[in-house]
């Protein structure tokens, strides 16, 4: 929603799908075939990053896929496939060149089409008896009443689950799971719990990683000691302000309460207005109405839009050092400036250690509506590894699946994040996308701007989000 509004820019958008390192060994015939196709594909894309002109690829996984391996034989030759799904330009142009390889090794054809009003589409064509054989979610509630519905075919009917589990988090597959049955399949993926620093001023301060919450705290202390001003923090988002909030009481709510508390939270299982979420809101007032911790205080907070916050830090001396927020913030560094080298991030550490490394994460899954074999075939491809290769290694691509291999990525900012979802004891969605629009993209945002405005406190604010879930 809100961060799709934001994340066209965000990395560049590569190509395409591939092969896995699952199964025997490939010969050198087979890759150059996939990689003759994979030259081909990066002809017909307009990308927004530099992407090398070939990608070695492995071949399509053996594994415990039977429709896939059937997909292989030939056995679906020209069968069609259609996709209904939320990307769009760049987006699709990619989405597109990705499902070449698939198609060049089983000549399935398939066909694509992405619209950004997609939530309003895909519920007319539903109700109209013309779903899409398989549809591309950027939100799992969505997909969820689909399933709930009758709408969505079990993918667990039919796919591995052992592999599902292996290669999948167990927090990924759970927001596929609608009433015991897995009707998602997560593929791209994204993590909001990093923050940026500036990497050169930083070394030469000494500044060290902070690997736990009293560090960051005691870092943001030591900044300020030294004439600086910690945190780049602003929230001004037009009709969508507030979001940037509600992304840290998230990111600390699961770092202070059990996966569950969350859970329950988001399904109104337990009152919005609960004492977690309060103290969340406490941990979330140390850092950002502490004085001198944000350059121009509650001001600055409410009135620079969030595309321009993390620029100060690459002022000379930075304005303010550090800034939470996803990747594709990068996209709106100064011109010039370039993740990696002149800004890197650290995952925003734990509070209680018992809880481990919780992640708040988004990313797209795909359901299937129609239960036709050569539909069940590239259901088990998109779950593969295999289907993340090459958008991997031309970057600007973080899968869901965690078995692909850490070395496949190009460049230290794919690789980082990857690394963090993969190390990640939970991920959770993001809690505002997940409830009822008029509270979670209402008056959740609407009372948190309240809250740094400084208009209403805590207590009341989160008092009238509670008051304003909808009667069941």
């Amino acid at each position: 929603m809100r961060r799709n509004v934001l994340a066209f820019v965000a990395a560049g958008i590569a190509l395409a799908l591939a092969l896995s390192a699952c199964g025997p060994a490939p010969t050198p015939e087979t890759v150059e075939v996939t990689r003759e196709v994979v030259k081909e594909v990066t002809q017909q894309v307009e990308v927004t990053k530099i992407v090398r002109e070939e990608v070695e690829v492995t071949p399509i996984p053996e594994g415990p896929y039977e429709h896939l391996a059937r997909a292989k034989a030939g056995e679906f030759a020209g069968e069609k496939v259609n996709i209904f799904g939320v990307y769009t330009a760049a987006d699709a142009k990619a989405f597109e060149a990705a499902l070449a390889p698939f198609q060049a090794a089983t000549d399935i054809e398939i066909e694509f089409e992405g619209s950004p009003d997609f939530e309003t589409l895909i519920t007319t064509r539903v109700e109209g008896g013309n779903p899409p054989d398989i549809a591309q979610f950027s939100q799992p509630g969505l997909m969820r009443e689909f399933a709930q519905e009758g709408h969505l075919v079990d993918l667990s009917s039919f796919m591995p689950m052992d592999r599902v589990e292996e290669d999948f988090n167990q927090s990924w597959i759970n927001l596929g799971n609608v009433d015991g049955g897995l009707y998602g399949i997560f593929y791209r993926a994204s993590t909001k719990s990093i923050v940026w620093y500036p990497v050169q001023a930083w070394e030469e301060a000494g500044y060290e990683i902070p690997e736990t919450w009293d560090e960051l705290m005691a870092l943001s202390d030591q900044i300020v000691e030294d004439g600086g001003a910690p945190w780049c923090i602003s929230i001004e988002h037009g009709d969508a302000t507030g979001w940037v909030v509600t992304d840290w009481i998230e990111d600390v709510l699961l770092r202070i309460a059990e996966p569950e508390v969350y859970d329950q939270w988001v399904n109104h299982e337990l009152p919005f207005d609960n004492e977690h979420v309060r103290d969340a809101m406490d941990y979330v007032a140390d850092v950002w109405f502490t004085e001198g911790y944000v350059p121009g205080g509650r001001e600055t907070i409410l009135s620079m839009w969030v595309g321009d916050t993390p620029k100060p830090m690459f002022d000379d001396p930075p304005t303010c050092w550090m800034h939470k927020q996803a990747g594709w913030i990068s996209g709106f560094f100064p011109e010039g400036m370039e993740a990696g080298t002149d800004a890197m991030f650290f995952y925003l550490p734990p509070i209680d250690e018992e809880l481990g490394n919780p992640v708040l994460g988004a990313g797209d899954l795909f359901a299937m509506f129609n239960d036709r074999p050569e539909v069940r075939a590239l259901m088990e491809y998109l779950s593969t590894p295999a289907a993340a290769e090459v958008w991997v290694k031309t970057g600007g691509f973080i899968p869901a699946n965690r078995s692909v291999p850490l070395d496949w990525y190009p460049d230290p900012v794919d690789q980082k994040q990857a690394e963090i979802l993969k190390d990640a004891t939970t991920v959770r969605f993001d809690a505002s996308d997940n409830m009822p629009a008029e509270v979670g993209t209402g008056t959740f945002w609407n009372g948190m701007v309240d809250w740094v405005a400084g208009e209403k406190d805590a207590d009341t604010v989160l008092a009238e989000i509670e008051a304003s879930w909808p009667e069941e």
